[in-house]
């Protein structure tokens, strides 16, 4: 349960670091590495979306 709440946590803040963290090098960091430089918000919840599935 610690783990998951870090990683929220980082999700929330940094959210490439989550994503990388999580599912490693591959789309979804890129995915996520983009919608960063975007717009930040949306970052955040993809990397919700990919901490928490």
């Amino acid at each position: 349960m610690d783990n998951k709440l870090v990683a929220i946590i980082l999700a929330v803040l940094l959210p490439p670091v989550a994503v990388f963290l999580k599912s490693g090098v591959g789309k979804d960091l890129f995915i996520n590495i983009v919608l960063c430089f975007l717009f930040f918000f949306p970052a955040m919840i993809h990397a919700l979306w990919i901490v928490t599935k």
